[in-house]
């Protein structure tokens, strides 16, 4: 037995037959000192609803019920773990709340309607990290049903995140991230910790809401940035033609020889307002 009273994990994996499946982007994170710091790193979850999202074998699972998380409802599409994460439900009667479904088909706001202190934690699966984010990112109400995210990326990914304007990882991510929170890389992980070891090392961003983030359209601001950085090389007036090209960067008062790259995060939401 380990520290919280449960099996080993490795011996978890054996009984259930829970070897990683690559079509569904799972690297297992087996040390619990590790999966004990993530949850730390989320805060005070005592009052907390947690959404977990591919907890797999319950690793992080187990984390956040052992720092005190008031419930945590655990996103899984895996049919083969349910019975694992159900042998964590009853070792914390009441706190641990499995939903066998797709995690980007999932409505998460709907789920936590009447819940006041909300937090995302996960070691997300490679596979729909991105995309999952960028939909917490451009939710219609802000500030959103959270009050912070807790998110295991790809380290590549993770440095796209949290990049600066004008420098070689800024991108989409950085400008939708970086308009509604404030990120940080908390901490790395060698590829050394997971089950199978990917082939990248993995970071843990954590992400806090800011409450006066520019109020603009979020499908408008990830559709610009999208024409933007997908032709990065090219000038603004030409990458950003599909949405006014150069009539939309003179209402925004911005030179049409610029790449998307040199442009502030104020630059985009208001080439957004223009646009509307």
């Amino acid at each position: 037995m380990t520290g919280d009273g449960l099996p080993p994990l490795r011996q978890v994996i054996t009984e259930h037959g829970l070897s990683a499946r690559k079509s569904l982007g799972q690297n297992f994170l087996l040390d619990l000192n590790l999966t004990r710091k993530i949850a730390r790193t989320a805060g005070d979850l005592t009052q907390s609803t947690v959404f977990e999202v591919g907890p797999g074998p319950g690793g992080l699972t187990r984390a956040l019920l052992a720092e005190g998380a008031r419930r945590v409802i655990a996103i899984e599409k895996d049919q083969r773990c349910i019975a694992a994460l159900e042998d964590i439900s009853r070792h914390y009667p009441g706190c641990l709340a499995i939903v066998q479904a797709d995690a980007l088909e999932y409505d998460f706001a709907a789920h936590c309607a009447e819940d006041t202190d909300v937090g995302i934690v996960a070691n997300l699966p490679y596979n729909i990290a991105t995309p999952l984010l960028v939909s917490w990112l451009t939710v219609k109400k802000w500030p959103p049903f959270f009050k912070s995210m807790t998110l295991m990326f790809q380290r590549e990914v993770a440095e796209r995140i949290t990049a600066a304007p004008g420098t070689p990882a800024y991108g989409r991510l950085g400008v939708l991230a970086g308009w509604r929170t404030t990120a940080r890389i908390a901490f790395d992980l060698s590829p050394k910790a997971f089950t199978p070891p990917p082939k990248v090392t993995s970071s843990v961003v954590h992400f806090v809401p800011k409450a006066d983030a520019a109020d603009v359209d979020p499908q408008v601001l990830s559709r610009i940035t999208q024409l933007a950085f997908g032709q990065r090389r090219k000038m603004l007036r030409q990458s950003l033609k599909p949405a006014g090209g150069e009539a939309l960067l003179a209402k925004a008062g911005i030179d049409p020889t610029r790449r998307a790259e040199t442009l502030t995060i104020e630059e985009f939401t208001a080439l957004v307002r223009c646009a509307g």
